[in-house]
């Protein structure tokens, strides 16, 4: 990258972007790379016009939410590591008689916004307790668990296309699927509309209890973790398979299937990306050998992950 397109992005974001930064840090599994320029646009304006920078030069870029659900290459992320700032943060409660009509900044955490539905004595989200990373995070995987899912009660979504150009979406143009969306390409998610329901407050109380009950008996803590590791296959459940293979407490390097749930790794101080993703290779083997199901990854690869002589 030129003297020239390093100016332009200073100019435009300040302080906020940055070169050859390492991203571990913002990253649940505390594992990736540098990133070759990590820009944080701070407002509308600022993220329409980085996108049509990005455009005119031909830049890749990956957008960055809470730092879950991904593995980070040991090599980095090549162009720009884009993620949403302030002015991306915010949650604006439009209530009415029985329901709610519910804004929220992409860059808003996830878990946060439950709790203040559940607060308010809304329903509808409170299964989504304890999932980590960001509201527009949990669009992009339309996060479930326990039998919920987001698409339920999203209606639209706001966002910048690769022309800068604002658009809205509505829930049948998302293109929900399980554990994904169909957006399209390079467009990048600023904003999230809700519909809730009011419901029985101690009920909804007792439903996210017992689903943060649930996350702290079955899953690992204590290590940094990217969550499930691969998708559940239809009708079957992930951990079960590759506890049947025998696979529990497998190590690679620093990584580690978690021998509290087979569907998490964990990295136990100092794990690359390499090791994770070689455990993942012999869970999807090996499963495959002893049940005959291939196993997709839940987690999305992020970076450059050429291999180097």
């Amino acid at each position: 990258m030129g003297p020239e397109l390093r100016d332009r992005f200073v100019s435009l974001l300040s302080e906020r972007v940055r070169f050859a930064l390492p991203l571990a840090r913002f990253t649940s599994f505390r594992i990736g790379g540098l990133a070759d320029v990590f820009a944080e646009p701070a407002t509308l304006e600022e993220l329409r016009t980085l996108l049509v920078l990005l455009h005119a030069e031909h830049l890749p870029f990956f957008l960055l939410g809470g730092g879950t659900n991904i593995l980070v290459s040991d090599n980095g992320v090549r162009g720009v590591v884009m993620k949403l700032g302030a002015g991306f943060h915010y949650a604006c409660w439009a209530e009415q008689e029985g329901s709610a009509i519910v804004k929220v900044g992409a860059a808003n955490s996830l878990g946060r916004f439950v709790r203040e539905a559940v607060r308010k004595g809304y329903q509808g989200v409170e299964f989504a307790e304890g999932i980590p990373g960001s509201v527009g995070g949990g669009l992009l995987m339309n996060a479930g668990a326990f039998g919920g899912e987001l698409s339920r009660v999203v209606t639209t979504i706001r966002g910048v296309d690769s022309a800068g150009r604002v658009a809205r979406l509505s829930g049948e143009e998302i293109g929900f699927a399980y554990r994904r969306t169909g957006l399209p390409p390079r467009f990048v998610v600023t904003e999230v509309e809700l519909h809730l329901q009011r419901g029985e407050p101690v009920e909804i109380a007792v439903a996210m209890e017992r689903a943060q009950r649930k996350r702290q008996q079955h899953q690992p803590h204590g290590y940094p973790n990217a969550g499930s590791i691969f998708k559940n296959p239809p009708g079957l459940y992930a951990g079960r398979l590759i506890e049947a293979a025998g696979l529990k407490g497998r190590t690679q390097g620093k990584a580690a299937i978690s021998a509290q749930h087979a569907n998490f790794i964990v990295n136990t101080g100092g794990a690359s990306a390499a090791s994770v993703r070689c455990l993942m290779e012999q869970a999807q083997h090996v499963v495959w050998e002893k049940h005959q199901v291939w196993l997709e990854p839940e987690v999305r690869f992020v970076g450059d992950w050429t291999t180097k002589d």
